[in-house]
């Protein structure tokens, strides 16, 4: 039992992300200020925004919901990525650093859906 969405590894996982993606876009170009890192940071707050509100949502179907804008949000910043290095704007190691993270944010984000889906309480 969590008694915070911050207790959520999945959460915890995406947080790391969002900062990652931050310090990643810091580094785009000017004239993408309000272009792709605008984008690409918006992409990246919804996930941990999502499982934030889901977290306190009483129904699983809420949940579930929630958690599933979280995984397109997330699938939005494995697109932004790819982007980002065939543009330039990163390394092949921060790409590879970034999509490690993606994965690693999508296995706990698939985890704790599965555990709502599978669990027949309430309960966060």
């Amino acid at each position: 039992m969590t008694f915070s969405f911050k207790d959520i590894v999945a959460w915890q996982k995406a947080f790391e992300f969002v900062l990652m993606t931050y310090k990643v876009t810091a580094n785009f170009p000017e004239f993408e200020k309000f272009g792709l890192s605008s984008q690409f940071q918006r992409a990246a707050v919804s996930i941990v925004a999502n499982i934030a509100e889901g977290y306190k949502k009483l129904s699983k179907a809420d949940k579930l919901r929630m958690l599933n804008i979280a995984q397109g949000s997330l699938e939005e910043c494995r697109c932004y990525i790819m982007l980002s290095k065939d543009l330039g704007y990163v390394s092949e190691e921060t790409y590879n650093t970034m999509v490690y993270s993606i994965e690693g944010t999508s296995f706990y984000l698939n985890a704790y859906c599965k555990g709502i889906i599978e669990n027949n309480g309430l309960q966060s």
